[in-house]
Protein backbone atom coordinates (compact mmCIF):
# COMPACT_ATOMS: atom_id res chain seq x y z
CA UNK A 1 0.00 0.00 0.00
CA UNK A 2 1.29 3.45 -0.95
CA UNK A 3 0.89 6.57 1.23
CA UNK A 4 2.17 10.07 0.70
CA UNK A 5 2.57 13.07 3.00
CA UNK A 6 4.42 16.35 3.29
CA UNK A 7 6.53 15.44 6.32
CA UNK A 8 7.33 11.98 7.62
CA UNK A 9 8.42 11.96 11.27
CA UNK A 10 10.10 8.73 12.26
CA UNK A 11 10.07 8.13 16.01
CA UNK A 12 7.88 8.39 19.09
CA UNK A 13 10.08 10.67 21.20
CA UNK A 14 9.56 14.16 22.58
CA UNK A 15 11.37 15.44 19.49
CA UNK A 16 8.89 13.58 17.30
CA UNK A 17 5.95 15.12 19.15
CA UNK A 18 7.38 18.62 18.88
CA UNK A 19 8.00 18.16 15.16
CA UNK A 20 4.57 16.69 14.43
CA UNK A 21 2.60 19.29 16.38
CA UNK A 22 4.43 22.26 14.87
CA UNK A 23 4.25 20.75 11.39
CA UNK A 24 0.51 20.25 11.71
CA UNK A 25 0.03 23.82 12.89
CA UNK A 26 1.82 24.97 9.78
CA UNK A 27 -0.75 23.11 7.71
CA UNK A 28 1.51 20.28 6.62
CA UNK A 29 0.28 16.73 6.20
CA UNK A 30 2.30 14.94 8.87
CA UNK A 31 2.76 11.21 9.12
CA UNK A 32 4.32 9.99 12.38
CA UNK A 33 5.80 6.51 12.17
CA UNK A 34 6.34 5.32 15.74
CA UNK A 35 8.26 2.08 16.35
CA UNK A 36 6.98 2.20 19.95
CA UNK A 37 3.39 1.65 20.99
CA UNK A 38 3.49 4.54 23.45
CA UNK A 39 4.39 8.00 22.18
CA UNK A 40 6.23 10.63 24.20
CA UNK A 41 9.72 9.26 24.81
CA UNK A 42 11.31 8.83 28.21
CA UNK A 43 9.03 11.45 29.76
CA UNK A 44 6.15 8.98 29.58
CA UNK A 45 8.41 6.19 30.82
CA UNK A 46 9.41 7.72 34.14
CA UNK A 47 11.44 10.90 33.62
CA UNK A 48 9.15 13.22 35.54
CA UNK A 49 11.79 15.04 37.61
CA UNK A 50 12.81 17.11 34.62
CA UNK A 51 16.23 18.63 34.07
CA UNK A 52 14.85 22.09 34.76
CA UNK A 53 15.98 24.09 37.81
CA UNK A 54 16.97 20.96 39.71
CA UNK A 55 20.68 21.69 40.10
CA UNK A 56 22.24 23.89 42.78
CA UNK A 57 24.76 25.47 40.41
CA UNK A 58 22.37 26.99 37.88
CA UNK A 59 18.83 27.97 36.96
CA UNK A 60 18.09 26.90 33.41
CA UNK A 61 14.34 27.63 33.23
CA UNK A 62 15.01 30.95 31.42
CA UNK A 63 16.19 28.88 28.44
CA UNK A 64 12.93 26.91 28.13
CA UNK A 65 10.79 28.34 25.36
CA UNK A 66 8.65 27.65 22.34
CA UNK A 67 6.95 24.30 22.18
CA UNK A 68 9.09 22.98 25.04
CA UNK A 69 7.50 25.55 27.34
CA UNK A 70 4.06 24.86 25.87
CA UNK A 71 4.40 21.21 26.91
CA UNK A 72 4.92 22.35 30.49
CA UNK A 73 1.98 24.76 30.31
CA UNK A 74 -0.18 21.79 29.29
CA UNK A 75 1.27 19.67 32.10
CA UNK A 76 0.55 22.43 34.62
CA UNK A 77 -2.99 22.78 33.31
CA UNK A 78 -3.52 19.06 33.88
CA UNK A 79 -2.44 19.51 37.52
CA UNK A 80 -4.39 22.74 38.04
CA UNK A 81 -1.18 24.67 38.77
CA UNK A 82 -1.09 27.00 35.76
CA UNK A 83 -1.07 30.12 37.93
CA UNK A 84 1.91 28.81 39.86
CA UNK A 85 3.85 28.26 36.64
CA UNK A 86 2.94 31.75 35.41
CA UNK A 87 4.20 33.26 38.65
CA UNK A 88 7.45 31.29 38.50
CA UNK A 89 8.05 32.48 34.94
CA UNK A 90 7.08 36.10 35.55
CA UNK A 91 9.15 36.50 38.72
CA UNK A 92 12.08 34.31 37.70
CA UNK A 93 11.59 31.95 40.65
CA UNK A 94 13.66 28.78 40.84
CA UNK A 95 11.14 26.09 41.77
CA UNK A 96 11.83 22.57 40.43
CA UNK A 97 8.43 21.27 41.59
CA UNK A 98 6.47 23.26 39.03
CA UNK A 99 8.26 21.46 36.20
CA UNK A 100 7.65 17.91 37.47
CA UNK A 101 4.98 15.40 36.55
CA UNK A 102 3.90 11.76 36.53
CA UNK A 103 4.48 9.56 33.46
CA UNK A 104 0.77 8.79 33.06
CA UNK A 105 -0.06 12.51 33.04
CA UNK A 106 2.61 13.22 30.44
CA UNK A 107 1.30 10.44 28.20
CA UNK A 108 -2.26 11.74 28.49
CA UNK A 109 -1.13 15.28 27.64
CA UNK A 110 0.82 14.08 24.60
CA UNK A 111 -2.03 11.88 23.36
CA UNK A 112 -4.56 14.70 23.63
CA UNK A 113 -2.17 17.20 22.05
CA UNK A 114 -1.55 15.05 18.99
CA UNK A 115 -5.28 14.33 18.79
CA UNK A 116 -6.04 18.02 18.26
CA UNK A 117 -4.72 17.85 14.69
CA UNK A 118 -6.57 15.89 12.00
CA UNK A 119 -3.58 16.39 9.68
CA UNK A 120 -1.39 14.21 11.91
CA UNK A 121 -1.63 10.55 11.01
CA UNK A 122 0.06 8.06 13.33
CA UNK A 123 1.19 4.60 12.28
CA UNK A 124 2.78 2.16 14.73
CA UNK A 125 5.50 0.48 12.68
CA UNK A 126 9.22 0.46 12.02
CA UNK A 127 11.31 0.81 8.91
CA UNK A 128 11.89 -2.40 7.01
CA UNK A 129 15.08 -4.17 8.06
CA UNK A 130 15.58 -5.44 4.50
CA UNK A 131 15.23 -2.28 2.38
CA UNK A 132 14.21 0.81 4.29
CA UNK A 133 14.82 3.85 2.09
CA UNK A 134 14.75 4.82 -1.59
CA UNK A 135 16.95 7.71 -2.71
CA UNK A 136 17.48 9.53 -5.95
CA UNK A 137 20.73 11.42 -5.81
CA UNK A 138 20.61 13.29 -2.53
CA UNK A 139 16.83 13.17 -2.27
CA UNK A 140 15.07 10.57 -0.13
CA UNK A 141 11.89 9.61 -1.96
CA UNK A 142 10.28 6.73 -0.11
CA UNK A 143 10.39 4.71 3.10
CA UNK A 144 9.41 1.06 3.32
CA UNK A 145 7.86 -0.09 6.58
CA UNK A 146 7.86 -3.44 8.34
CA UNK A 147 4.08 -3.68 7.96
CA UNK A 148 4.30 -3.52 4.15
CA UNK A 149 3.43 0.16 3.74
CA UNK A 150 5.45 2.37 1.38
CA UNK A 151 5.50 6.07 2.27
CA UNK A 152 6.54 8.99 0.08
CA UNK A 153 7.23 12.41 1.59
CA UNK A 154 8.78 15.76 0.75
CA UNK A 155 10.79 15.98 3.99
CA UNK A 156 11.91 13.12 6.25
CA UNK A 157 12.75 13.69 9.92
CA UNK A 158 14.55 11.21 12.15
CA UNK A 159 13.23 11.82 15.66
CA UNK A 160 14.44 8.59 17.25
CA UNK A 161 16.98 8.36 20.04
CA UNK A 162 19.02 5.92 17.97
CA UNK A 163 19.24 7.52 14.51
CA UNK A 164 17.84 4.46 12.75
CA UNK A 165 16.40 6.39 9.82
CA UNK A 166 19.57 8.41 9.30
CA UNK A 167 21.65 5.26 9.05
CA UNK A 168 19.18 3.64 6.65
CA UNK A 169 19.17 6.75 4.47
CA UNK A 170 22.94 6.72 4.06
CA UNK A 171 23.55 9.75 6.28
CA UNK A 172 26.85 9.65 8.15
CA UNK A 173 26.44 8.67 11.78
CA UNK A 174 28.65 7.57 14.64
CA UNK A 175 28.21 6.20 18.14
CA UNK A 176 30.36 5.64 21.17
CA UNK A 177 33.16 7.85 22.41
CA UNK A 178 35.55 9.66 20.10
CA UNK A 179 39.21 9.73 20.98
CA UNK A 180 40.31 13.05 22.42
CA UNK A 181 42.39 13.61 19.28
CA UNK A 182 39.36 13.66 16.94
CA UNK A 183 38.05 17.08 18.00
CA UNK A 184 40.76 18.06 20.47
CA UNK A 185 38.45 17.46 23.43
CA UNK A 186 40.43 17.10 26.64
CA UNK A 187 37.70 15.08 28.38
CA UNK A 188 36.89 12.77 25.46
CA UNK A 189 37.41 9.03 25.29
CA UNK A 190 38.58 6.84 28.16
CA UNK A 191 38.85 8.89 31.32
CA UNK A 192 42.04 8.63 33.35
CA UNK A 193 40.15 10.03 36.33
CA UNK A 194 36.42 9.56 36.85
CA UNK A 195 35.37 11.63 39.84
CA UNK A 196 31.58 11.83 39.78
CA UNK A 197 29.87 8.79 41.31
CA UNK A 198 33.09 6.87 41.78
CA UNK A 199 33.30 3.73 43.96
CA UNK A 200 35.00 4.91 47.15
CA UNK A 201 35.64 1.60 48.90
CA UNK A 202 37.91 -1.31 48.02
CA UNK A 203 36.01 -4.31 46.62
CA UNK A 204 37.54 -7.64 45.67
CA UNK A 205 36.36 -8.12 42.05
CA UNK A 206 36.65 -11.91 41.84
CA UNK A 207 33.98 -14.52 42.38
CA UNK A 208 36.31 -16.28 44.79
CA UNK A 209 38.01 -13.45 46.68
CA UNK A 210 41.69 -13.19 45.82
CA UNK A 211 41.45 -15.72 42.97
CA UNK A 212 41.54 -14.13 39.49
CA UNK A 213 41.08 -17.58 37.92
CA UNK A 214 37.57 -17.74 39.39
CA UNK A 215 36.41 -14.94 37.09
CA UNK A 216 34.99 -11.49 37.69
CA UNK A 217 31.76 -10.72 39.49
CA UNK A 218 28.68 -10.05 37.41
CA UNK A 219 28.63 -6.49 36.11
CA UNK A 220 32.40 -6.01 35.88
CA UNK A 221 33.98 -5.92 32.42
CA UNK A 222 37.10 -7.95 31.71
CA UNK A 223 38.17 -5.30 29.18
CA UNK A 224 41.58 -3.74 29.86
CA UNK A 225 41.39 -0.19 31.15
CA UNK A 226 43.09 1.11 28.02
CA UNK A 227 44.90 4.35 27.31
CA UNK A 228 43.30 7.56 28.60
CA UNK A 229 41.90 9.57 25.71
CA UNK A 230 41.39 6.60 23.40
CA UNK A 231 37.99 6.14 21.77
CA UNK A 232 35.65 3.15 21.84
CA UNK A 233 32.14 2.02 20.92
CA UNK A 234 30.73 2.10 24.45
CA UNK A 235 27.59 4.07 25.20
CA UNK A 236 26.91 5.95 28.39
CA UNK A 237 24.89 3.84 30.81
CA UNK A 238 21.16 3.46 30.31
CA UNK A 239 18.74 2.99 33.19
CA UNK A 240 15.04 2.86 33.87
CA UNK A 241 13.74 6.21 35.14
CA UNK A 242 11.86 4.43 37.84
CA UNK A 243 8.73 5.79 39.53
CA UNK A 244 8.05 4.03 42.82
CA UNK A 245 5.52 5.12 45.41
CA UNK A 246 5.24 5.03 49.18
CA UNK A 247 1.44 5.30 48.96
CA UNK A 248 0.21 1.90 50.17
CA UNK A 249 -3.16 2.40 48.48
CA UNK A 250 -1.48 2.72 45.07
CA UNK A 251 1.27 0.17 45.42
CA UNK A 252 2.33 -3.19 44.04
CA UNK A 253 4.98 -4.38 46.51
CA UNK A 254 8.46 -5.02 45.15
CA UNK A 255 8.59 -8.71 44.28
CA UNK A 256 11.13 -11.39 43.41
CA UNK A 257 11.17 -11.52 39.61
CA UNK A 258 11.12 -14.81 37.76
CA UNK A 259 14.72 -15.65 36.84
CA UNK A 260 16.23 -13.82 39.81
CA UNK A 261 19.89 -14.75 40.33
CA UNK A 262 21.29 -13.63 43.68
CA UNK A 263 24.86 -14.00 42.41
CA UNK A 264 24.31 -11.06 40.04
CA UNK A 265 24.27 -8.76 43.07
CA UNK A 266 27.40 -9.98 44.86
CA UNK A 267 29.23 -6.80 43.83
CA UNK A 268 26.50 -4.74 45.52
CA UNK A 269 26.65 -6.93 48.61
CA UNK A 270 30.41 -6.49 48.98
CA UNK A 271 30.07 -2.76 48.37
CA UNK A 272 27.57 -2.46 51.22
CA UNK A 273 29.64 -4.62 53.58
CA UNK A 274 32.68 -2.45 52.87
CA UNK A 275 30.72 0.63 53.92
CA UNK A 276 30.04 1.95 50.43
CA UNK A 277 27.53 4.75 49.97
CA UNK A 278 23.96 3.52 49.48
CA UNK A 279 20.89 5.26 48.05
CA UNK A 280 17.32 5.24 49.31
CA UNK A 281 14.32 6.53 47.36
CA UNK A 282 13.25 10.17 47.41
CA UNK A 283 9.69 11.24 46.59
CA UNK A 284 10.03 14.12 44.14
CA UNK A 285 7.26 13.98 41.57
CA UNK A 286 3.49 14.31 42.11
CA UNK A 287 1.49 11.34 43.32
CA UNK A 288 3.96 10.49 46.12
CA UNK A 289 6.35 9.02 43.55
CA UNK A 290 10.05 8.84 42.92
CA UNK A 291 11.94 9.35 39.71
CA UNK A 292 15.05 7.28 40.29
CA UNK A 293 17.74 8.52 37.92
CA UNK A 294 20.11 5.58 38.34
CA UNK A 295 23.39 7.30 39.25
CA UNK A 296 22.60 8.59 42.72
CA UNK A 297 25.15 6.22 44.28
CA UNK A 298 28.32 4.57 42.92
CA UNK A 299 26.48 1.24 42.62
CA UNK A 300 22.83 1.81 41.84
CA UNK A 301 20.41 1.51 38.92
CA UNK A 302 22.63 2.78 36.09
CA UNK A 303 23.20 -0.30 33.93
CA UNK A 304 26.87 0.26 33.20
CA UNK A 305 28.09 -1.78 30.24
CA UNK A 306 24.76 -3.56 29.77
CA UNK A 307 23.75 -1.63 26.65
CA UNK A 308 26.59 -2.60 24.33
CA UNK A 309 25.08 -3.37 20.94
CA UNK A 310 22.01 -1.15 21.34
CA UNK A 311 22.99 1.77 19.09
CA UNK A 312 23.10 -0.17 15.81
CA UNK A 313 21.36 -3.31 17.05
CA UNK A 314 18.43 -5.06 15.43
CA UNK A 315 14.98 -4.97 17.02
CA UNK A 316 15.67 -8.43 18.37
CA UNK A 317 19.00 -7.38 19.89
CA UNK A 318 17.44 -4.36 21.56
CA UNK A 319 14.61 -6.46 22.97
CA UNK A 320 17.18 -8.87 24.41
CA UNK A 321 19.00 -5.95 26.09
CA UNK A 322 15.72 -4.47 27.34
CA UNK A 323 14.54 -7.73 28.89
CA UNK A 324 17.89 -8.42 30.52
CA UNK A 325 18.00 -4.87 31.90
CA UNK A 326 14.45 -5.13 33.27
CA UNK A 327 15.19 -8.43 35.01
CA UNK A 328 18.39 -7.06 36.53
CA UNK A 329 16.67 -3.88 37.74
CA UNK A 330 13.68 -5.68 39.25
CA UNK A 331 16.09 -8.12 40.87
CA UNK A 332 18.18 -5.30 42.31
CA UNK A 333 15.12 -3.75 43.93
CA UNK A 334 14.21 -7.13 45.40
CA UNK A 335 17.80 -7.50 46.62
CA UNK A 336 17.56 -4.07 48.29
CA UNK A 337 14.42 -5.07 50.16
CA UNK A 338 15.31 -8.63 51.14
CA UNK A 339 19.02 -9.46 51.35
CA UNK A 340 20.00 -9.83 55.00
CA UNK A 341 23.59 -8.77 54.33
CA UNK A 342 22.33 -5.22 53.79
CA UNK A 343 21.78 -2.85 56.73
CA UNK A 344 18.32 -3.27 58.23
CA UNK A 345 17.42 0.47 58.10
CA UNK A 346 18.34 0.48 54.40
CA UNK A 347 16.11 -2.53 53.68
CA UNK A 348 13.22 -1.10 55.68
CA UNK A 349 13.36 2.18 53.78
CA UNK A 350 13.20 0.38 50.43
CA UNK A 351 10.37 -1.83 51.74
CA UNK A 352 8.20 1.27 52.11
CA UNK A 353 8.09 1.63 48.34
CA UNK A 354 6.42 -0.31 45.56
CA UNK A 355 5.47 -0.06 41.90
CA UNK A 356 2.62 2.45 41.37
CA UNK A 357 -0.61 0.78 40.30
CA UNK A 358 -1.62 3.78 38.20
CA UNK A 359 1.50 3.65 36.02
CA UNK A 360 2.30 1.27 33.13
CA UNK A 361 -0.72 -1.04 33.61
CA UNK A 362 0.16 -2.88 30.40
CA UNK A 363 3.62 -3.84 31.77
CA UNK A 364 2.87 -4.90 35.34
CA UNK A 365 3.51 -1.31 36.48
CA UNK A 366 7.15 -1.25 35.38
CA UNK A 367 8.50 1.16 32.69
CA UNK A 368 8.23 -0.23 29.19
CA UNK A 369 11.43 1.35 27.89
CA UNK A 370 14.92 2.26 29.05
CA UNK A 371 16.25 5.79 29.20
CA UNK A 372 18.22 5.79 25.94
CA UNK A 373 20.84 8.36 26.86
CA UNK A 374 23.03 7.62 23.88
CA UNK A 375 22.65 6.23 20.37
CA UNK A 376 23.80 7.18 16.92
CA UNK A 377 24.72 10.79 16.29
CA UNK A 378 24.77 12.42 12.88
CA UNK A 379 28.11 13.61 11.52
CA UNK A 380 27.65 16.67 9.34
CA UNK A 381 29.66 19.67 8.20
CA UNK A 382 29.20 21.31 11.61
CA UNK A 383 29.71 19.33 14.83
CA UNK A 384 28.75 20.32 18.38
CA UNK A 385 31.70 19.44 20.62
CA UNK A 386 32.91 20.09 24.13
CA UNK A 387 34.44 23.30 22.77
CA UNK A 388 30.93 24.54 21.94
CA UNK A 389 30.01 24.32 25.61
CA UNK A 390 33.38 25.26 27.12
CA UNK A 391 33.35 28.46 29.14
CA UNK A 392 37.06 29.21 28.91
CA UNK A 393 38.61 29.34 25.46
CA UNK A 394 35.60 27.71 23.84
CA UNK A 395 33.83 28.51 20.60
CA UNK A 396 31.97 31.81 20.20
CA UNK A 397 28.18 31.73 20.14
CA UNK A 398 26.81 30.39 16.86
CA UNK A 399 25.14 32.66 14.32
CA UNK A 400 22.17 30.35 13.66
CA UNK A 401 20.74 29.14 17.00
CA UNK A 402 17.36 27.41 17.01
CA UNK A 403 17.30 26.65 20.76
CA UNK A 404 19.58 27.06 23.76
CA UNK A 405 21.37 24.16 25.42
CA UNK A 406 21.59 25.01 29.09
CA UNK A 407 23.05 21.84 30.56
CA UNK A 408 26.64 20.75 31.24
CA UNK A 409 28.38 18.13 29.11
CA UNK A 410 26.85 15.15 30.91
CA UNK A 411 27.93 11.61 30.09
CA UNK A 412 27.15 8.72 32.41
CA UNK A 413 29.68 5.95 33.00
CA UNK A 414 30.47 3.75 30.03
CA UNK A 415 32.29 0.92 31.79
CA UNK A 416 32.90 -0.78 35.13
CA UNK A 417 36.39 -2.31 35.09
CA UNK A 418 39.24 -3.47 37.30
CA UNK A 419 42.14 -1.05 37.53
CA UNK A 420 45.09 -1.60 39.82
CA UNK A 421 43.19 -4.42 41.49
CA UNK A 422 40.17 -2.23 42.33
CA UNK A 423 36.69 -2.01 40.85
CA UNK A 424 36.18 1.37 39.20
CA UNK A 425 33.44 3.11 37.26
CA UNK A 426 34.79 4.82 34.17
CA UNK A 427 33.46 7.60 31.99
CA UNK A 428 31.15 9.83 34.05
CA UNK A 429 31.53 13.52 33.29
CA UNK A 430 29.15 15.94 34.99
CA UNK A 431 30.27 17.98 37.97
CA UNK A 432 33.90 17.62 37.03
CA UNK A 433 36.56 20.09 38.16
CA UNK A 434 37.72 20.38 34.54
CA UNK A 435 34.21 20.75 33.11
CA UNK A 436 33.69 24.53 33.22
CA UNK A 437 30.87 25.15 30.77
CA UNK A 438 28.40 27.73 29.50
CA UNK A 439 24.96 27.70 27.85
CA UNK A 440 25.14 27.79 24.07
CA UNK A 441 22.91 28.15 21.06
CA UNK A 442 22.21 24.90 19.22
CA UNK A 443 23.08 25.58 15.61
CA UNK A 444 20.60 24.79 12.84
CA UNK A 445 23.58 23.38 10.95
CA UNK A 446 23.76 20.54 13.49
CA UNK A 447 20.28 19.37 12.44
CA UNK A 448 21.00 19.00 8.71
CA UNK A 449 23.10 16.31 6.98
CA UNK A 450 25.89 16.89 4.54
CA UNK A 451 24.34 18.12 1.32
CA UNK A 452 25.82 15.29 -0.73
CA UNK A 453 24.15 12.72 1.55
CA UNK A 454 20.60 14.05 1.87
CA UNK A 455 18.89 17.33 0.99
CA UNK A 456 15.47 16.61 2.51
CA UNK A 457 16.35 15.05 5.86
CA UNK A 458 16.50 16.63 9.32
CA UNK A 459 16.93 15.39 12.89
CA UNK A 460 16.06 17.00 16.24
CA UNK A 461 17.24 14.10 18.41
CA UNK A 462 20.50 12.92 16.81
CA UNK A 463 22.20 16.21 15.97
CA UNK A 464 25.71 16.35 14.58
CA UNK A 465 27.73 16.20 17.77
CA UNK A 466 30.54 14.49 19.57
CA UNK A 467 29.84 12.23 22.53
CA UNK A 468 30.62 15.14 24.85
CA UNK A 469 28.71 17.69 22.79
CA UNK A 470 25.63 15.49 22.76
CA UNK A 471 25.82 15.35 26.56
CA UNK A 472 24.64 18.97 26.67
CA UNK A 473 21.95 18.62 24.00
CA UNK A 474 20.20 15.41 25.11
CA UNK A 475 17.58 17.08 27.35
CA UNK A 476 13.89 16.44 26.69
CA UNK A 477 12.58 20.01 26.57
CA UNK A 478 15.43 20.83 24.18
CA UNK A 479 14.35 17.96 21.93
CA UNK A 480 10.86 19.48 21.81
CA UNK A 481 12.32 22.81 20.77
CA UNK A 482 14.60 21.25 18.16
CA UNK A 483 11.58 19.38 16.80
CA UNK A 484 9.75 22.67 16.42
CA UNK A 485 12.74 24.09 14.55
CA UNK A 486 12.83 21.07 12.22
CA UNK A 487 9.14 21.50 11.41
CA UNK A 488 9.58 25.19 10.61
CA UNK A 489 12.60 24.42 8.43
CA UNK A 490 10.66 21.69 6.64
CA UNK A 491 7.79 24.06 5.94
CA UNK A 492 10.12 26.71 4.50
CA UNK A 493 12.01 24.16 2.40
CA UNK A 494 8.77 22.77 0.96
CA UNK A 495 7.25 26.17 0.18
CA UNK A 496 10.43 27.52 -1.41
CA UNK A 497 11.39 24.26 -3.10
CA UNK A 498 14.92 24.30 -1.65
CA UNK A 499 17.19 21.83 0.14
CA UNK A 500 17.07 21.95 3.94
CA UNK A 501 20.68 23.18 3.89
CA UNK A 502 19.51 26.34 2.12
CA UNK A 503 16.68 27.34 4.45
CA UNK A 504 17.32 31.05 5.18
CA UNK A 505 18.08 31.44 8.85
CA UNK A 506 16.54 34.89 9.15
CA UNK A 507 13.20 33.46 8.03
CA UNK A 508 13.50 30.61 10.52
CA UNK A 509 14.50 32.96 13.30
CA UNK A 510 11.48 35.17 12.74
CA UNK A 511 9.14 32.17 12.90
CA UNK A 512 10.81 30.76 16.01
CA UNK A 513 10.74 34.05 17.90
CA UNK A 514 7.05 34.51 17.05
CA UNK A 515 6.45 31.21 18.86
CA UNK A 516 8.34 32.19 21.99
CA UNK A 517 11.56 30.36 21.26
CA UNK A 518 14.65 31.31 23.28
CA UNK A 519 17.62 31.80 20.98
CA UNK A 520 20.10 34.11 22.70
CA UNK A 521 22.32 32.08 25.03
CA UNK A 522 23.93 35.24 26.37
CA UNK A 523 20.68 36.24 28.11
CA UNK A 524 19.72 33.11 30.05
CA UNK A 525 22.28 33.28 32.86
CA UNK A 526 25.39 31.27 33.61
CA UNK A 527 26.26 28.45 36.01
CA UNK A 528 28.32 28.98 39.14
CA UNK A 529 31.21 26.77 40.14
CA UNK A 530 31.60 26.23 43.91
CA UNK A 531 35.37 25.80 43.79
CA UNK A 532 35.73 29.27 42.28
CA UNK A 533 33.82 30.76 45.19
CA UNK A 534 36.75 29.88 47.44
CA UNK A 535 39.22 32.02 45.54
Amino acid sequence: MEIDCDVLVYGGTSGAVGTAVEGARLGLRVLMISPSEHIGGVQIEGLGATDIDGQVEFQNSPSVGGIGLEFHHRISAAYGRSQKLETVLKEGIKDPSVWRFEPRVAESVVKNWLGEFPNIQIIKASISPAKAVDKSGGIVTKVHLSNGLHVSAKIFIDATYEGDFLASAGVSTTFGREASSVYGEMLAGVRDETIYGQIEVSIDPYRTPGDPSSGLLYGISSEPFGTPGMGDDHLMAFSFRLPLTDNLDNQLPIYKPEGYDASHYELYRRHALAGGRLYTPIVRIPGSKTDIVGCEAPLHLDLIGMNDGWADGSAEKRMEILERAALFTKGLLYFYTSDESLPLPFRKEWQRFGYPLDEFPDNNHFPRMLYIRDGRRMVSDYVITHHTAARDGGEPLVHDPVAVAYWPPDTHDARRVVRDGRVQNEGFIFKDKNNKWKPFGISYRSLVPKRVEAMNVLTPTCPSSSHLGYGSVRIEHQFYELGQACAIAADIAIKQGIPVQDVPYDTMKKELLSRGAILDASKVGVPSFPDEGLK
